[in-house]
């Protein structure tokens, strides 16, 4: 219960409007997806349940997903009245989110708004050069949002609040970072699933490569790889991975069977969570144990052994999200991905053994990237035959080793990535090399999408999804999908290709 004369706060927790169909919560810089995915506003869910443990009042608005403009957003702000608003942004749409922060700001009293998401940790000093933003939250914000709340309720400056940016006196102050959350904290937050049941509704959100609806949640946090391309673990969530229990994770798909019985399957999108063998298979015996039959996704690394797909498969597991990335050694190499073609291979094999399906996820254009690698990834993912099939051209994000390298090479077309959407939000390419450009980049992403989707020989692998069990709803995302890569391709794909 509330203290007695605590003033609890009222906040709004803001997925903020940009394009329609537009995702930030992915590990890019936000963009319409390629195939009609629309994820879970997963961060700030997180952040909204730690706040509600504090007893505030508190209101999530996921305008994106429910097709609001900026006028419906201020207008339903406006009714609520929050004392703090919490406004989620990434790199492709900061200037929109400032702007809205700056909205909200402007046409609701004694409003202090707090931005957050992976530029905050980049871009902190920007952000605050426009006077909507009050507070910066850097990093893995869930503490760092609480603690501002409790200042604000006891009228306390935030100098001793950890992870925070803010203007005192015209001059920006950046307190020291915080310490990322450890397993046992992670453990006390609420489940991210009882924040969607309250909040949001389940049917916005879809993946191409999970039963409709899902719903999507971490087990842990961190990823202590070295690919030199990936986001999260340097703009969000750090390089050591921090676990749930088993126990904790468990009581939350009990949780979800209970309480959310139209979920057909739970995506854990931890970057690691096959890292630790042990706590997979206790995983694993628990879920059997507790006769849980709820279907479940995850990423993991291909490198895992066969006997742990084994065991994942018979608690359940439906999908592998496997970051393969190139199908030369070389450039594996080149971006410190730690696993060999050779290893990719058996783990495919593996995988198919195991009776487990594959999203094989590959980037075109990473450091040394020439169009005779490219058109060895091709064939390499042919051979792997995935069920899921994606490619992407190389996207350099604030902060990790290879926008550096980049930037410092001069291989970056444009340095703001708000500029790296076309006119319908699909992400274009923004890196070009002397001796493989941006436009081949573009036309060889198209070329291995269509080589796969479009070949006879994948009529086999899309009907072998289609008679496995839930095959309707198998169905009905692939279609969903084909939908949304048709689009994809009718784009104007040369803007911002120079």
């Amino acid at each position: 219960m509330p203290q007695p004369g605590r003033m609890l706060l009222k906040i709004y927790v803001l997925n903020p409007p940009y394009l329609p169909g537009f995702v930030r919560f992915s590990r890019h810089q936000g963009g319409v997806a390629r195939g009609s995915e629309f994820y879970y506003p997963i961060w700030l869910a997180y952040a909204a349940g730690a706040l509600e443990q504090d007893k505030h009042d508190v209101r999530l608005v996921d305008a994106p997903a429910w097709g609001w403009d900026r006028e419906t957003v201020l207008e339903d702000a406006r009714k609520f009245s929050p004392d703090l608003a919490i406004i989620d942004t990434i790199f492709g749409s900061l200037t929109n989110d400032i702007t809205v922060a700056e909205l909200l700001k402007k046409n609701i009293s004694n409003l202090r708004t707090i931005l957050v998401g992976p530029p905050a940790s980049q871009f902190a000093e920007r952000m605050l050069q426009n006077g909507g933003v009050d507070l910066v939250a850097r990093l893995e914000y869930d503490s760092t949002v609480k603690e501002v709340a409790r200042a604000l309720e006891e009228g306390r400056d935030f100098k001793d609040i950890k992870g925070l940016s803010y203007k005192r006196d015209g001059k920006t102050v950046h307190n020291p970072n915080r310490e990322f959350m450890t397993s046992e904290e992670l453990d006390k937050l609420p489940f991210v699933s009882e924040v969607y049941k309250r909040h949001l509704r389940i049917k916005d959100y879809f993946l191409s490569h999970s039963l409709y609806p899902m719903a999507q949640l971490f087990t842990g946090r961190g990823c202590p790889f070295q690919c030199t391309f990936c986001s999260w673990p340097e703009t969000l969530m750090g390089r050591r991975y921090r676990a749930r229990s088993v126990e904790n994770v468990i009581a939350e798909f009990e949780y979800i069977r209970a309480e959310l019985p139209e979920v057909k399957e739970v995506f854990i999108e931890d970057d690691t969570f096959t890292a630790d063998k042990n706590r997979v298979k206790e995983f694993c015996r628990q879920m059997k144990a507790r006769r849980l039959n709820l279907p479940w996704a995850c990423d993991a690394r291909a490198n895992l052994d066969y006997e742990t797909m084994r065991e994942m498969k018979d608690a359940g597991c439906r999908l592998l999200d496997v970051g393969y990335e190139s199908g030369s050694d070389a450039i594996l190499k080149n971006v410190k991905k730690g696993i060999t073609t050779d290893q990719m291979r058996k783990f495919a094999r593996d995988a198919r053994r195991a009776g487990l399906m594959i999203m094989a996820d590959f980037v075109i254009g990473l450091p040394g990237e020439t169009k005779e690698t490219a058109e060895k990834t091709i064939r390499f993912a042919s051979e792997l035959k995935p069920n899921v099939l994606q490619y992407e051209s190389p996207i350099p994000i604030p902060g990790t080793e290879y926008y550096r390298w980049a930037k410092e090479n001069g291989f970056l077309l444009v340095d703001d990535l708000e500029k790296s959407l076309d006119r319908e939000g699909f992400k274009s390419c923004i890196v070009s090399y002397p001796h493989f450009t941006a436009q081949e980049m573009v036309e060889y992403v198209d070329k291995g999408l269509k080589s796969y989707y479009l070949s006879p020989s994948y009529i086999p692998i899309a009907m072998s999804m289609v008679f496995r069990k839930g095959g309707l709803h198998e169905l009905k995302g692939l279609v969903r999908s084909a939908i949304g890569f048709f689009r994809y391709l009718r784009r104007n794909k040369w803007h911002l290709v120079t």
